[in-house]
């Protein structure tokens, strides 16, 4: 069966009134027959409907058994997380987002959970790290804002070897370009926020596992927390999942052109696509993507901040905002926005420059947004100053 096809086979019709479009069950508890007995469904923290065909949906895209929605993909993250105990290791990718990396390093860090940060891009770099305290990898393939790519098959085949979990986000790639549970992963991880959802009009975090032993212990955690997705956000995503393939398939045509132009431009210092022949990780991309998705970044020969935030306010077409993956162009100022959680000395460590800018392509004619990034970068070249109105301290 076609891709596609599959993904709007997943969804089903409702089988009380034939409708094909998912009903939203705008509820919070359900009539039962008698104590304990019920149609599977008693109290919306616990199951809901609507949120259960999104979760019976994201699980079959990604090929796994059991799918779980949360309020946020940090949320997602915090369940994950909670898998571990006092005493426990994490090995982390050094280019990792913000949010997670506040979340780690400021949050379970006081109950003595650590995290030790590599770049897994080298799977032995994973081997070496490992000591008897590991109990988790947490990879992000490819990553933000860098767009390094680990080779998620060697470092599960590692991981399996210690008994440890490795976990996945990919939300970058989507289950339409990669599916981590087939490399090996336990757990895969999106930000439905992003494509998934692809209209930025809503915040959502997924999980999927193929062991029902991990399922249960992921679900228990979900429903003692209680940080799940509300029924109207659950049918949010379903609506968008039924056009997934054909605009993550367009954004990746699109950032490809892009990446290509900017590849072209002498104010360009650093250029960072999977997609380019010239990426570190190129073989590794083409092994195990599909497409290399749509996130371009780069930083700026005047590797500056003021330079960066010139360039940010200079676009038309591309949106200064947070987030990504929407149908709308976005592009961001790392250090300042998504990345400002990460102290300075850990950002540059991890690559995260004070020029540094990611894009988000969106599904606007390639050549227009092009022509976009032209005229900011022509912008870099006059000495107009900079717009001081821009908030900078944005806490994401």
């Amino acid at each position: 069966m076609n891709e596609l096809t599959a993904i709007l086979e997943s969804i089903p019709v409702d089988p009380l009134t034939g409708s094909i479009a998912v009903p939203i069950y705008q509820t919070s508890t359900y009539r039962q027959e008698a104590p304990g007995v019920n149609k599977g469904f008693d109290y919306t923290r616990t199951n809901n409907p609507t949120r259960k065909i999104l979760e019976n949906v994201i699980a079959a895209l990604e090929g796994g058994k059991n799918g779980l929605a949360f309020a946020s993909g940090l949320a997602a993250i915090d369940c994950v997380v909670k898998l571990l105990e006092t005493g426990d290791e994490v090995l982390a990718v050094d280019d990792i987002y913000g949010g997670a990396f506040r979340l780690f390093t400021t949050v379970y860090n006081k109950f003595g959970i650590t995290i030790k940060f590599v770049d897994t891009t080298d799977p032995e770099n994973v081997r070496k790290a490992i000591t008897p305290k590991t109990k988790l990898i947490w990879l992000e393939s490819p990553t933000n804002p860098l767009l390094k790519v680990s080779d998620i098959k060697k470092i599960t085949d590692i991981a399996k070897k210690h008994n440890i979990l490795v976990c996945v986000d990919n939300t970058f790639a989507t289950p339409i370009f990669q599916k981590p549970l087939k490399l090996g992963a336990d757990i895969v991880l999106h930000s439905a926020t992003k494509y998934l959802g692809g209209h930025t009009d809503v915040l959502a975090g997924l999980l999927v596992t193929d062991s029902d032993e991990l399922g249960e212990k992921l679900k228990y955690i979900q429903n003692a927390t209680g940080g799940v997705l509300a029924p109207f956000d659950s049918w949010l995503i379903i609506r968008s999942i039924e056009t997934l393939k054909i605009r993550v398939e367009q954004h990746a045509a699109n950032a490809q052109k892009v990446a290509e132009f900017l590849e072209t431009r002498p104010e360009i210092k650093k250029l960072y696509y999977p997609g380019l022949k010239s990426h570190p990780n190129y073989e590794v991309a083409k092994k195990q993507q599909k497409l290399p998705g749509s996130i371009v970044s780069f930083s700026l020969k005047e590797d500056t901040e003021e330079s960066a935030i010139k360039f940010v306010t200079s676009t038309k077409i591309f949106k200064l905002a947070e987030s990504l993956g929407g149908a709308k162009s976005l592009l961001c100022h790392p250090a300042t926005m998504t990345h400002k959680s990460i102290p300075r000395e850990r950002r540059l460590l991890g690559g995260v420059s004070d020029s540094l800018i990611r894009l988000s392509v969106g599904l606007e004619d390639a050549e227009d947004q092009i022509k976009d990034l032209e005229q900011a970068l022509n912008a870099l070249n006059n000495s107009a100053p900079v717009n001081k109105s821009v908030p900078l301290e944005i806490y994401v």
